[in-house]
């Protein structure tokens, strides 16, 4: 195993590297105030379609440092947009696990152990919402709680529901063990209980991977959706996802697919598609390919219900 040894480089030094690998930086001063607010390291992701793969780090003729940085802006508003849709998948998630938990198992249905399966560890559970409510930082209606009851220790689940994470809930979604729980939660999104398991895992690692700023436009994602055997309708045609040397089950597209169907759910007029619409047409550079997007992507009928 080699040893690391490389040094770290002042922002000229970082400009100075990229030029002699063949970029163009018009502003080199501009480029220093970006490097400095964005971070060489963080950039340089964005930097790789841009160069020869032949030839290690060389770029290609007439790219310039603005290619790099319009790529970057490109996928910091994909994130805010996704973040938005996301935001809202994630609010009627939390109501409709509160709603059917609270109406089948009463106020406090988290804490009967009964209701999971055995995989669940539910100490743990309680263990994270007990850290939660004696946090110093505990949200003002966990604190009222703690102050005004003792009895039951811990508050009920519709407040408990509001301060586990996306991620926290998906899982708990996917281990609760009667099948008239699960299937009460996916009706809502018309869904049957194993793809609503899988998307809601899915939406909770992409909401993941937006927060933390991380690059998403041509990212490989672990969780993929499952894919309904049953065709929902109207839906995409995903078989044409075909690219030489990348795998479109592991992109973006088809979690923009599942984005666009569970805001549907919820507000049958959204008009999130079309935003994402007119921001791929801001940007006519992005590689699609890399997104596992169609060529006619938006000519599909799924993405024109009700003539939207």
């Amino acid at each position: 195993m080699n040893q690391f040894n490389k040094l770290p480089l002042s922002i000229d030094e970082q400009l100075e590297l990229w030029q002699a690998r063949g970029l163009t930086i018009p502003n080199s001063e501009r480029a220093r105030r970006y490097l400095s607010v964005i971070s060489y390291y963080r950039l340089s992701a964005y930097s790789l379609p841009f160069q020869k793969a032949e030839e290690g780090h060389a770029f290609r003729q007439d790219v310039s440092f603005d290619d790099i940085l319009s790529l970057y802006v490109f996928d910091r508003e994909l994130r805010l947009l996704l973040l938005d849709a996301i935001e809202r998948i994630e609010v009627a998630f939390r109501a409709h696990m509160t709603q059917v938990l609270g109406e089948h198992h009463g106020s406090h249905a988290y804490a009967k152990p009964e209701i999971f399966d055995d995989r669940y560890d539910h100490g743990w559970l309680l263990r994270q919402v007990r850290g939660k409510c004696q946090s110093r930082q505990a949200e003002p209606f966990l604190q009222h709680y703690r102050k005004k009851y003792r009895d039951p220790e811990l508050p009920p689940v519709w407040m408990v529901m509001e301060v586990l994470t996306f991620k926290e809930i998906s899982f708990l979604f996917a281990h609760l063990r009667r099948k008239e729980d699960k299937q009460a939660i996916a009706d809502f999104w018309n869904l049957p209980v194993p793809v609503a398991q899988s998307w809601f895992r899915a939406m909770s690692d992409l909401r993941n991977t937006c927060a933390h700023h991380a690059r998403t436009w041509n990212r490989e994602f672990g969780s993929r959706p499952v894919i309904p055997k049953k065709t929902l309708k109207p839906w995409p045609d995903l078989s044409s996802l075909t690219r030489t040397g990348i795998d479109p089950t592991k992109r973006l597209y088809y979690l923009l697919v599942v984005t666009e169907y569970l805001l549907r759910r919820i507000n049958p007029r959204s008009s999130w598609h079309r935003r994402l619409f007119e921001l791929l047409e801001k940007y006519p550079k992005v590689s699609r390919e890399h997104m596992g997007m169609p060529e006619n992507w938006f000519e599909e009928s799924f993405w024109h219900l009700d003539g939207q």
